[in-house]
């Protein structure tokens, strides 16, 4: 038997030293790692068949005698040498066998004793060219997607944190001005008392002259404000000049009592014939008759439509009047039916001028609402209504400026005609900082003006208000 050990740095390049040694068909005894790399011990094909099944008597089947000369008094003795058949004899009874084969021959012997595979699944039907765009096209966009959603959030916190900073850049700048300049506080407290918004009056502090005292940086805030404040000179622009006009405004705020004395003062200037009256409240109970008690009392007939074909008829057949005063229903500025509103009487026919009534008593914020719904294609002017009834009211005059609106009237009671009055602009913003003395809890501490002006926002209509 002739086994043979073959070593090398790894098992491909010891199993081809086998296969050039001994064949393709060589047995491989042993596999095992050693220091230099990898050891096998195999035999050739041959030398194992003889292993497996050696013949009857064979020499090789005996062990044979040999002489142990070290033995001692020089005797010899025989022993048995155990020979490489014997040591055949000892291995397993069916000894793994690995033969190194051609790739043909192992796939061939491979392909015969492996077990026969299980049924496979049927396999999905391949995708067209259509769905991989779909597929694709819907990733791109599910991708593109969450990028403009973390886009937007990234985008929110940095405004966030510009808001914060610019909030405490500023509350460190008025501390330091309060500071520094104590005169702009104490007119800056006037202007918060008297109702007026925190951006108008930031603005007007930033532009104020530097080197004044108290007193004559309030005549001067009493001036701009003056000069900004835009109203009617004189009735000519309404009552001489004529025309159709229509008092909008929230529910409540004065529109038929406001209708009632303009109407008093044009029958007084040019005769109940010159005058028509139209109402379009047919919401409100008894609000045609209350304008129709005081048209009987003028002398005026008041005429009722529901919708815009009605009020086109009734303009028509009222086109020879000199002024047409239209008394419309009150919608919240909420509403839907202010944009109805402002679209009928824009498609009426005629030249509609609309005068917004605005109620002395209501918040900034609401009146800031009730402008912006009411704006519409523009308005011709607007009335202030309740000037009797307000604690303070610089809170209209701040949205009449901000909103560059031009003031006709105020109204501070419910005598008709004798409770309208043209606005004097002097001297409304001095009743402004007037009223303010007897109102409670309006004055601002020291310490509160600095947060209170770094919450300020710069309002772009405060670019335009002059200060020359």
């Amino acid at each position: 038997m002739n086994v043979k050990k073959f070593t090398a740095p790894t098992s491909r390049e010891a199993l081809r030293k086998v296969r050039e040694s001994l064949g393709p068909d060589a047995v491989i005894l042993s596999n095992r790692q050693s220091d230099g790399g990898v050891e096998i011990l195999a035999l050739a094909n041959d030398d194992a068949a003889s292993l497996s099944s050696p013949a009857p008597h064979s020499p090789m089947a005996e062990p044979m005698p040999s002489l142990d000369l070290n033995l001692p008094h020089g005797r010899a003795e025989q022993r048995m040498e155990p020979r490489f058949d014997n040591m055949a004899a000892e291995m397993p009874a069916q000894p793994v066998r690995r033969v190194v084969a051609s790739p043909s021959s192992y796939a061939s012997k491979t392909a015969a004793a492996a077990p026969a595979p299980a049924a496979q699944p049927p396999r999905t039907p391949a995708l067209d060219v259509d769905q991989i765009t779909a597929m694709v096209a819907s990733a791109v966009a599910s991708a593109k997607q969450n990028a403009a959603a973390e886009m937007q959030v990234m985008m929110s916190e940095i405004r966030a944190m510009r808001g914060m900073m610019e909030t405490q850049l500023a509350e460190i700048a008025w501390g330091s001005t309060q500071a520094r300049e104590p005169q702009k506080a104490a007119v800056l407290r006037e202007m918060l008392a008297a109702g007026f918004s925190a951006s108008l009056a930031r603005y007007l502090i930033e532009k104020l002259p530097a080197d004044r005292d108290a007193a004559d940086s309030m005549r001067w805030i009493k001036t701009v404000l003056t000069r900004n404040l835009s109203t009617m000179a004189n009735e000519d622009a309404l009552i001489d000049q004529g025309g159709v006009f229509a008092l909008v405004g929230p529910t409540g705020v004065g529109k038929t009592t406001s209708t009632a004395k303009l109407a008093a003062r044009c029958v007084m200037r040019h005769g109940p014939d010159k005058l028509a009256l139209i109402t379009t409240d047919a919401y409100r109970i008894g609000a045609h008759e209350q304008l129709r008690i005081y048209g009987k009392i003028l002398g005026v007939m008041v005429h009722s439509v529901k919708d815009e074909a009605d009020l086109r008829i009734a303009l028509k057949e009222l086109r020879n009047k000199h002024t047409v005063l239209i008394d419309t229903v009150g919608v919240s500025q909420r509403d839907q039916m202010v944009t109805e509103q402002v679209s009928m009487l824009q498609g009426a026919g005629a030249n509609v001028k609309r005068l917004l009534c605005l109620n002395a008593t209501a918040t900034q914020e609401t009146l800031n609402e009730v402008v912006r719904a009411y704006q519409g294609s523009g308005l011709a002017g607007c009335i202030m209504t309740k000037l009797d009834e307000a604690a303070a009211i610089g809170n209209v005059l701040d949205v009449v400026i901000r909103q560059k609106l031009n003031l006709f009237y105020v109204s501070n009671g419910q005598r008709v005609p004798e409770d309208l009055h043209l606005a004097d602009p002097a001297y409304l913003i001095d009743r402004a900082f007037k009223l303010k003395r007897d109102v409670v809890n309006t004055q601002y501490l020291d310490a509160e003006l600095p947060m209170l002006m770094s919450n300020a926002g710069n309002d772009q209509a405060m670019r335009e208000v002059h200060l020359g």
